[in-house]
């Protein structure tokens, strides 16, 4: 009977990066299964230590941040104006998004009290602020904003409690031209990213209906994305054509690296730019 990784050691290798096949290996008695392991940890810890220290020498900077700066400054290149909005968001501006007490996301929301939380999206503030910026700067209007979210996730391969998020928003086109639009944004952040072999399917978000999901060649979401005029935007007093797009940079990173999970490249104290921090 062939013998597997235990589920301390599985857990111990995935944290280190281990690929699907190093995982899946069996052995003939549990004395091998023992070697293997402190064979494969001990080259995954130096691959850890490597990249670590290429950050430390080299880039000094963790790809979150590169690309970060990557994708605003493609998009200002673009013609899009970058703003940065307050993380605690009113709950107003929720219930204006849909979003009550019987709505799925609400559940996964972090009220800091009855009236305030942790912003979920960034789409509330963007709505707000273009409404403010329209009667100053003629349509059409572009406006996009990188910052942290918050959602009660589960934390599992793909999804995280605090995220970083791309919202970008193009006001006032020619209604014919919204797919078209969507689609040309969408290739010009993935460049950004250094992402290829995307693809766009037909997908329905709980807040904004139909739309088109971008996804990498694995499956794997990258973005998600809405058009309008929209029934959400009557609560903000708007009634323009428009096109919007959101991305996790997180879920850009995992992708383009091929990274076994999310967190690697996530805002962390376990994980420095996808290098494990836990060497013993």
């Amino acid at each position: 009977m062939k013998v597997g990784l235990t589920t301390a050691q599985l857990n111990r290798l995935i944290e280190l990066g281990a690929s699907p096949a190093q995982l899946s290996e069996q052995f003939c008695d549990a004395g091998t299964c023992n070697r293997y392991f402190q064979k494969t940890e001990e080259a995954l810890i130096r691959i850890n230590r490597e990249k670590l220290q290429t950050l430390v020498k080299s880039r000094r900077r963790p790809s979150l941040c590169s690309l970060e700066e990557a994708l605003a400054a493609a998009l200002r290149r673009e013609g899009f104006l970058q703003v940065t909005t307050p993380v605690i968001l009113s709950g107003k501006f929720l219930n204006r998004m849909t979003i009550d007490g019987s709505h799925p996301l609400n559940d996964q929301v972090f009220w800091l009290d009855k009236n305030s939380c942790l912003r979920p999206m960034l789409a509330p503030n963007l709505y707000d602020i273009s409404k403010k910026l329209m009667p100053v700067i003629p349509l059409p209007l572009r406006v996009f904003e990188i910052g942290s979210c918050f959602r009660k996730e589960s934390e599992g391969r793909s999804h995280l409690k605090e995220f970083t998020m791309l919202n970008l928003v193009e006001w006032g086109l020619k209604e014919e031209d919204r797919i078209d639009r969507l689609k040309e944004l969408a290739k010009l952040v993935l460049d950004a990213a250094e992402i290829t072999g995307f693809q766009m399917t037909e997908e329905d978000s709980v807040v904004y209906g139909r739309g088109l999901d971008v996804v990498d060649a694995d499956g794997l979401e990258l973005a998600s994305t809405s058009m309008g005029p929209h029934r959400l935007d009557a609560a903000w007093k708007i009634s323009c054509t428009w096109v919007g797009l959101g991305f996790g940079l997180e879920r850009l990173l995992m992708s383009r690296e091929k990274a076994n999970g999310i967190r690697r490249y996530s805002k962390s104290l376990s994980y420095l730019d996808g290098a494990c921090l836990s060497m013993k």
